[in-house]
């Protein structure tokens, strides 16, 4: 399993603060944000490996399931 920031969302904000940057904002004055979305990944075929048996409920929350 794996929770970590949602990488396209990250790289989209980004894009926002370079044009800012480009429009004249200095970079000192720009906010550090957090990440806001995140993704759960899940590899059954990991899990299964190493015996492990994943509920049901964490397989409808993840965002990828890999087989």
């Amino acid at each position: 399993m794996s929770f970590g920031a949602d990488y396209v969302d990250l790289l989209r904000r980004a894009a926002g603060s370079v044009a800012k940057i480009l429009t004249g904002t200095k970079p000192a004055d720009l906010a550090i944000e957090p990440p806001r979305k995140f993704d759960l990944t899940v590899n059954l075929k990991t899990a299964s490996a190493l015996g492990l048996e994943i509920p049901p409920s964490i397989l409808a929350r993840a965002d990828e399931v890999i087989e």
